[in-house]
């Protein structure tokens, strides 16, 4: 019987294997849901060179789409999508998903925004050593990297809206006016701005205008050389309270802890190696950006787009998002994990 053999191992005072991660349990178990030919779309190659062409504009992706999936093969991609995000994530990656009807709308009937053209595809399967999977479709990129139990990437971490605020009163009344996506991401940057003295604002504000997308765009790698803007031990502690929650708020999308581990991992590296920079004005519906750049990574929000009602969000870590093979390199893994 299944109780049988817990028991002994506790009487006998023996360990017993630690329970598998719900990500890794759903994600096995969306994979068995799949029929054989579904299955074999979702899974491509450990080493596919697929796994770093990620995107975030519409069109087709490899994979398994909503599309494809039946009522309860739904419901496990769902299950997959809480265990690696948490609650709040899976609720705002699915929010910004069922935009795609409101820019359908507000586009005349385009075709190609459907919220069904969101695919899943895994990168070697989950009960291996190493493994990897992402959600992707317009506004969204999910990747996620496993080594054993441990998830030792999980970026890029891309999310954008269109639009950033439903302010088109042609939109349905019963969609999307004053809706707002990431008004966290974006409601308490202006809070931090609106906290800088003038010397300091005229520091963090490196150009009167915004770029018309995020810097490090879909690269393979992310890079930004420029650091330039207000570092970290120029602020006073308030401040720096106020830049803290900014970079939590960016941290939502992801399960508690992953969370948790993200800010440890800055903590690590070093909280005072924080640079704040903005683009464009202070004004909210005018055309503006920011990012918090720090040792290891960088966060980037850009809301240029649709005269400034479009945002564009992303995380990358600087040293590489897509480990290319960690067990080739365990000690390169265990200090991305550990250190």
């Amino acid at each position: 019987m299944k109780w049988v053999a817990p028991l002994l191992a506790a009487a006998l005072c023996l360990p017993t294997a630690p329970p598998e991660p719900p990500m890794k349990q759903s994600a096995a178990a969306f994979l068995d849901s799949l029929g054989k030919d579904l299955r074999a779309k979702a899974v491509l190659p450990f080493a596919s060179d697929e796994k770093e062409r990620w995107a975030y504009t519409p069109g087709p992706r490899p994979g398994v789409s909503w599309a494809d999936l039946n009522a309860a093969q739904k419901e496990a991609a769902k299950r997959l999508l809480v265990a690696a995000l948490g609650e709040p994530g899976a609720e705002k990656v699915e929010a910004i998903r069922q935009l795609e009807p409101i820019l359908r709308e507000m586009e005349r009937g385009n075709p190609g925004r459907d919220p069904e053209r969101y695919w899943f595809v895994f990168f070697g399967e989950p009960s291996g050593d190493r493994w990897a999977w992402r959600y992707e479709g317009h506004h969204v990129s999910l990747s996620f990297t496993v080594l054993g139990n441990s998830v030792v990437s999980s970026t890029p971490q891309f999310l954008g809206t269109n639009p950033a605020e439903g302010r088109d009163l042609r939109q349905p009344a019963t969609s999307s006016k004053g809706r707002r996506v990431l008004d966290k991401e974006q409601d308490l940057a202006f809070a931090f701005a609106d906290m800088l003295t003038p010397s300091q604002w005229a520091k963090a504000r490196l150009a009167a205008t915004a770029p018309g997308d995020i810097v490090t765009t879909n690269s393979r790698k992310a890079s930004i050389e420029d650091r330039r803007g207000l570092p970290w031990a120029d602020l006073t502690s308030s401040q720096r309270e106020g830049l803290k929650r900014l970079v939590e708020a960016h941290t939502f999308v992801q399960s508690p802890a992953e969370r948790i581990k993200r800010l440890e991992d800055i903590g690590r590296e070093g909280w005072d190696k924080l640079v704040f920079a903005w683009m464009g004005p202070k004004e909210r519906r005018a055309r503006h950006y920011y990012r918090i750049l720090g040792e290891g990574f960088v966060i980037e929000f850009d809301c240029t787009q649709d005269d400034g009602n479009h945002i564009h969000t992303v995380w990358r870590r600087l040293d590489g998002d897509f480990p290319s093979d960690p067990l080739a390199d365990p000690l390169a893994a265990h200090y991305r994990e550990h250190h």
